[in-house]
């Protein structure tokens, strides 16, 4: 099983949340939150804001720690045929753009970013971590999980 462990940004603003449509080398692309990979040795909270400069153009502070979510996809379900099965830690935080403006990610696989009503989020094809932020951020969990959220139809892995 591959593993890895992700930082991702719910920003919030006026209704709207800011998506990154990402771009594969094969297939559909797929919006979904600025974030990504915490490299080796590098702290969450500062993956989380290094994701949001090199993804979308913007800096952003983190305002608080929204929760963890962790899932599993089945080696059938992943998007690279032929790799084992994957567990994807994801570490949530609520996030506020402070400057700069959204642009595309230079040489990365982030095609634009954008601030979408939140009601028009559910007529996107996403990822199932922008419905697992956006629940996070709505409901603020003591616990810091919320359910699972199936895949299928626009909601991807």
């Amino acid at each position: 099983m591959s593993f890895r462990l992700a930082a991702y940004a719910v920003c919030i603003e006026g209704g709207r949340v800011l998506l990154a449509r990402h771009v594969p080398p094969t297939g559909e692309s797929t919006w979904t939150l600025p974030g990504g990979r915490v490299e080796h040795a590098e702290d969450p909270f500062d993956a989380v804001i290094r994701e949001v400069a090199e993804e979308t153009g913007c800096h952003a502070v983190v305002e608080r720690l929204l929760g963890v979510d962790s899932r599993v996809i089945p080696a059938a379900e992943r998007a690279v045929p032929g790799g084992p099965e994957h567990q994807n830690v994801g570490i949530f935080y609520q996030v506020r753009i402070t400057h700069g403006r959204v642009r595309p990610e230079p040489n990365g696989d982030i095609a634009e970013s954008i601030w979408t009503p939140i009601p028009d989020v559910t007529g996107l094809r996403r990822s199932s971590l922008v419905d697992i932020g956006l629940a996070l951020a709505q409901t603020l969990p003591a616990t810091g999980h919320v359910a699972t959220v199936p895949v299928g139809g626009l909601i991807q892995h």
